[in-house]
């Protein structure tokens, strides 16, 4: 699994952080299960880091497919955000914004942590690994 969640509960952020090699498998594997995790941690806020991405193999069409499924963060007033520092990723993370706008009105496609933090109100979030299983 190419994907790792982890927690911050002072601030209640929940971040998931892709690294390696990404497929269309694996952010679907990611789409599903990232629902329980919210639910499980309760999070006020959602992040996807994807600055570690060696290669990503996924397709525009799967982008499109999982930017019309209902969002993982149901509440529309919960900020999330993406992290895509290089420009093919940024790119794909846009095209998911802009298709999925009218039901994740919060989403945020940001290049840096710092972006992110700042979108997030929070300086220096203090992450924790969780498990589900």
């Amino acid at each position: 699994m190419p994907y790792h969640f982890e927690f911050d509960s002072a601030d209640r952020i929940l971040r998931c952080r892709f690294e390696g090699r990404i497929t269309d498998a694996d952010l679907r594997e990611y789409y599903r299960s990232v629902e329980k995790h919210v639910t499980l941690t309760n999070a006020r806020a959602g992040v996807l880091d994807m600055s570690a991405v060696s290669f990503f193999e996924v397709s525009p069409e799967t982008i499109r497919e999982l930017a019309n499924l209902p969002p993982a963060i149901s509440d529309s007033s919960r900020p999330r955000c993406i992290i895509a520092s290089s420009p093919k990723i940024f790119g794909m993370a846009r095209m998911f914004e802009l298709q999925g706008q009218h039901t994740r009105p919060n989403l945020h496609v940001v290049r840096t942590q710092k972006e992110a933090w700042a979108i997030l109100g929070v300086s220096n979030p203090k992450f924790e690994p969780i498990e589900t299983e």
